[in-house]
C-alpha cells in the first residue's frame, strides 16, 4: 500500500495520491474512471475524496494505466516537516 516511508533520517516521508486531478484533466469522473480501470466505486471514491487513501499498487497500476501515465505520475511526495 501507498502511503509512507522512513526517510534516512528516521522521519517519516508522506505521499499524496493525484488521482483526482489527473483524472479530471483527462475529463474523467468517479463512475467513469472506476468503470474503465475495473476498480470498486467505493475505492475510486474514497481516493478521490482522500488523497492520503492507502492503496493496493496493483489498484493503483491499474488506475494509471486507464489514465495512460505512470504510477509515479499519481503520487505526490509531501516533505514531512
Amino acid at each position: 500500500m501507498v502511503q509512507s516511508r522512513q526517510n534516512t533520517k528516521g522521519k517519516r516521508d508522506m505521499y499524496r495520491l493525484k488521482v483526482k486531478e489527473v483524472a479530471q484533466a483527462q475529463g474523467y469522473n468517479i463512475s467513469t474512471l472506476s468503470r474503465k480501470a475495473d476498480v470498486p466505486l467505493i475505492t475510486v471514491r474514497r481516493l478521490w475524496n482522500n488523497p492520503r487513501y492507502r492503496i493496493r499498487l496493483d489498484t493503483l497500476e491499474r488506475i494509471a494505466d486507464t489514465l495512460g501515465v505512470g504510477v509515479s505520475d499519481l503520487i505526490e511526495d509531501v516533505p514531512n516537516e
